[in-house]
């Protein structure tokens, strides 16, 4: 649960007018050095807005998904903004980006399904599910997308999604894993990897005003079939 109350990080406002300048900068200028010379503006243009648009969201979210859980920290709902680095060619020390996470069920979500957020220069991710299964979770999530009854509950929970709008992540798999026949009939959604489904749009007006957690929220709204698929299915 929130370990913050509204209260206590204040109302959500919206974002500052510096909050997609700062990520601009940032992205021109990937280094500690700039980073710790606009820190203050890091402070007050992203985290202090998206520690309260994750009360503001979490609660909205919750009249459409009660148990969904959120906190408005860093390693809680707000992912970090330093790069793990140490086994990636690509040193540069900062995403470009702000990404926020709600999730349902566990105690820190990162394995559960749940609804993202992602804020970059001239795009906003909104999205839910699961990005990706360990091993024994994904052999779990085969076996009921091939199960009759519950992967028909599945494509229903899909179609009604993708018809309001949105996409499902495409395949990770080119072929059907085994044991499961080339020709079963859910043989595209059993080369799935992870299972979410979501949409990419421009950054809309509403980014700097108080509504912009409406926005966001209505469009979680009508990704709750997958997301309830992922979450009741156990």
């Amino acid at each position: 649960m929130a370990k913050k109350s509204n209260e206590e990080v204040g109302p959500f406002e919206g974002f500052t007018r510096g909050t997609i300048p700062f990520l601009v900068g940032l992205a021109m200028n990937n280094e500690r050095e700039w980073f710790e010379a606009h820190r203050s503006e890091y402070e007050a243009d992203v985290m202090e807005p998206a520690k309260r648009l994750v009360v503001a969201l979490g609660n909205r979210i919750r009249k459409f998904a009660p148990k969904i859980q959120f906190e408005p920290k860093v390693n809680g709902s707000i992912f970090r903004i330093n790069r793990d680095t140490r086994f990636s060619k690509d040193k540069t020390p900062y995403k470009t980006h702000l990404a926020l996470w709600f999730w349902e069920g566990g105690t820190d979500g990162w394995g559960d399904s749940g609804f993202y957020f992602r804020l970059e220069p001239g795009v906003l991710i909104l999205g839910a599910g699961r990005h990706g299964f360990e091993p024994d979770a994904l052999a779990k999530l085969r076996r009921d997308i091939a199960d009759a009854k519950k992967g028909a509950s599945l494509e229903k929970a899909i179609a009604k999604v993708e018809k309001a709008g949105y996409d499902l992540n495409e395949p990770a798999y080119k072929r059907v894993p085994k044991p499961y026949p080339p020709d079963h009939p859910r043989a595209e959604l059993l080369k799935h990897g992870g299972l979410h489904v979501g949409l990419h749009t421009k950054v809309p007006r509403e980014l700097t005003s108080a509504s912009f957690a409406d926005f966001c929220a209505k469009h979680f709204e009508k990704l709750v079939p997958v997301h309830r698929w992922l979450v009741d299915r156990k």
